[in-house]
Order: structure tokens, then sequence, then C-alpha cells
């Protein structure tokens, strides 16, 4: 799709790209942002009903090779979609948040690749960045932690 068709057409184009690319996912998707030059298809699920995942009848080697769960009274931020972890927006720049950052809701935090698909993953709730628990490019299941926070107002424990 060529980004001189005109806005229409571009837009016609990247919806039916985005409902192939739901209809292809293997678990629930929360949000899809296509682009096509300068025009952008953003669509987002507020309030729906999740369906848990599909039961497996292998482990799975990443969640089985991952890090502990955190802490009892910690928060975590997790992954919306299965694909690959990134905490920076580019290779070589700044990560999105470090230990020891407040974040708020709604900030993002890092972007999960899902067939060449940058999905942000945003946080939920307000808190202090205690520990990364996937390292950046590292590939992550639907709903796998992927910080912990330390609730807002909590400090030194």
């Amino acid at each position: 799709m060529s980004a001189d068709q005109g806005p229409d057409a571009a837009l016609d184009g990247l919806r039916r790209h985005a409902h192939r690319l739901v209809a292809e996912l293997a678990g629930p998707v929360r949000r899809v942002r296509l682009r096509s030059g300068e025009t952008v298809l953003e669509v987002e699920w507020h309030g729906a009903a999740e369906a848990p995942p599909a039961p497996r009848t292998e482990p799975d080697p990443v969640v089985a090779a991952g890090p502990p769960p955190p802490e009892p009274g910690r928060l975590t931020v997790r992954a919306p979609v299965v694909g690959t972890f990134y905490r920076a927006p580019e290779p070589g720049a700044a990560p999105f948040v470090a230990v020891g950052d407040l974040i708020r809701p709604g900030q993002v935090v890092g972007i999960v690749e899902a067939m060449k698909l940058m999905n942000e993953v945003t946080a939920d709730q307000a808190g202090r960045v205690v520990e990364v628990l996937v390292d950046d490019g590292r590939p992550v299941e639907y709903d796998q932690p992927l910080l912990a926070l330390e609730p807002a107002g909590q400090r030194g424990r």
C-alpha cells in the first residue's frame, strides 16, 4: 500500500490489514496501531472481558526459564500480547523506564513487537519501578509480568 493513495484509500487498506491481523493473533487484543505514510489507524478496546489464554499441553519454556514471580505486595506491568519485549523505542535509545523511576497510569514503559507490529506497553497504575523482570529483546507471553512496581506512596521497604 503506498502513501500517495490518499487518506481514504490508505485508511481502508489499514482497516483491512488490522482485521486480518486481529483474526490471526492467538490471544485477546487490547490495542492495534497501524501507519501508512501519514495515515494512522489506532483502535483500543476498553473494559472488554478478556478471555483466559488457551490451556497448554506442554510447559512454556519462556515462563519456566523466567524470573520468579514478584514479591507479595508488589504491582506488575504485564505484556499485552505475545511477542518480543523492548525496553527502548529504538536500538541504542534510552529505555522508557529504569529501576527507581516513578511511573503514572497510561505511561509507556516498553514495547512488545508482534508480527512486525509495535504494541506500546502502558502502566495501568502508579508506582516506582523496583525490578525489570524481562531482559530487552526477549520473547514474552500474553499477561507475563514485565516490570515489578512498588505501589505509589510506599518507600524503603
